[in-house]
């Protein structure tokens, strides 16, 4: 056999071996019920391999933050395997529907099931959708159906958006991050969850920045710790599988009864879109972009900080709101002029800050003059009449211009790891196109 043909029956038996049957689950959790998603995909991956199946990866994907059924991070899952289709479907309902919080009438599981891993462009372009907009039902139906997937539902199958999302997740996203999750018994799932602060900072140090945002060091937040009641123990995210591996593994808890590993697109900014002007700017929809600040930073009832940006033409409020922390003392240092690049979801057409960077610094300030004869602040002299020093009487006619300290530099600013959204990008991960200052 020439060694042409061996490569030929290589390429074909790696093309068979690669034909993968893609499982998607969405909309099985409650706020009040419990539950989770991810549970749900890691019970799906575990009953295939006892089957005797192969499962090529688990992946979490965070859909559009902005989406008011979510429960908290808006997570869809989806299960490579080796698993012939309909048996994929069959295992896959048994365990989406039973183990669904359904008691809720929010809750609405969909579980859909692509035949091979061939995702098509329009399946690609719809997880793209649903990260940045909101979907209707009957749109997912509309590609399941022409498509060939298999699918089923219980409730309204709103959870069939995700599902279907989830499924093209692979072939849309490019960056993608690690998370590890270690999940406790079922029947401690309402009560209060027992980890080690000590061991969980320890651990969380060590492996900074590959792992990252799993605690906050200055308000003392174990932020890989949920407070739902839900499976999850404790998730741990970061770049590097091997890191948040061992980080969770020398953390000191309650008993843990499984782990999974998943492929996400957490912690990338791929919900982001780039707006060229405020008009642009729509409500439920997250972006970035470019403009100059134009009012001075308030403080509101609530503790959240408000200014205004404009981008030459309209202006928009930007808002941190009280969780972040911190980071709302960068919001009150920013002044009129500075030039900003800013990042959030839009919300009664109001901005709400995930980060932002400081472009250009406004360092100059018009002040009262000082008299040359007396050395004291002269006074105004009345509308349109400069200034008078009360001493002397000499005059003015226009405002002195000074240099100012600030407490800001040329580069990016974050919210804290205690109020990070699940898909916005840490600044410690690099690749922004100015300095950092990350918050840990």
């Amino acid at each position: 056999m020439t060694l042409e043909t061996n490569i030929g029956i290589f390429k074909y038996r790696e093309s068979v071996l690669c034909i993968m049957t893609i499982i998607g689950i969405d909309d099985t959790d409650s706020r009040t019920y419990g539950m989770c998603t991810t549970f749900i995909g890691h019970l799906i991956s575990e009953r295939l391999k006892e089957l005797g199946e192969d499962v090529n990866k688990v992946m979490l994907t965070r859909l559009n933050p902005a989406a008011k059924h979510k429960t908290r991070g808006n997570a869809a899952v989806a299960i490579h395997t080796s698993a012939d289709p309909e048996r994929a479907f069959k295992i896959a309902k048994e365990e989406v529907f039973p183990n669904s919080a359904t008691e809720d009438k929010d809750t609405n599981p969909g579980v859909v099931v692509c035949q091979d891993n061939t995702v098509s462009e329009t399946v690609s372009n719809f997880t793209f959708e649903a990260i940045h907009e909101l979907l209707d039902i009957e749109y997912a139906e509309e590609i399941i159906s022409d498509e060939g997937y298999l699918s089923d539902y219980l409730g309204n199958g709103r959870g069939r958006i995700g599902s279907l999302a989830a499924i093209g997740a692979s072939e849309a996203l490019t960056d993608f991050t690690y998370e590890y999750i270690s999940y406790r018994e079922l029947d401690k799932c309402n009560q209060e969850r027992d980890v080690d602060p000590e061991s969980l900072f320890k651990a969380a140090n060590k492996y900074y920045p590959h792992a990252w945002d799993t605690v906050d060091r200055k308000e003392g937040d174990m932020v890989c710790v949920p407070h739902t009641p839900c499976p999850i123990l404790f998730a741990v995210r970061g770049d590097c599988e091997e890191s948040i591996k061992s980080l969770s593994e020398e953390i000191d808890s309650q008993p843990i009864i499984s782990r999974q590993l998943f492929v996400t697109n957490q912690g990338t900014d791929v919900h982001l879109q780039d707006a060229n002007s405020v008009t642009e700017l729509e409500n439920e929809k997250a972006y970035r972009i470019e403009g100059e600040i134009c009012s001075e930073p308030q403080t509101k009832k609530g503790g959240r900080v408000e200014v205004n940006m404009t981008d030459g033409m309209d202006s928009i409020t930007l808002i941190a709101f009280e969780p972040t922390k911190r980071f709302r003392d960068y919001v009150r240092s920013l002044r009129i002029g500075d030039k900003v690049t800013v990042c959030g979801e839009v919300s009664k057409d109001s901005l709400k800050l995930e980060k932002f960077a400081i472009r250009e610094l406004n360092t100059t300030e018009k002040v009262n003059p000082e008299c040359e004869n007396c050395g004291i602040n002269m006074q105004s002299a009345g509308a349109n009449q400069g200034y008078r020093c009360r001493k002397c009487s000499n005059k003015q006619r226009e405002k002195d211009t000074i240099t100012i300290d600030r407490d800001l530099n040329i580069g990016w600013y974050e919210v804290p790891p205690c109020a990070r959204r699940h898909i916005a990008k840490p600044l410690i991960r690099g690749g922004f196109n100015s300095p950092i200052n990350p918050l840990k």
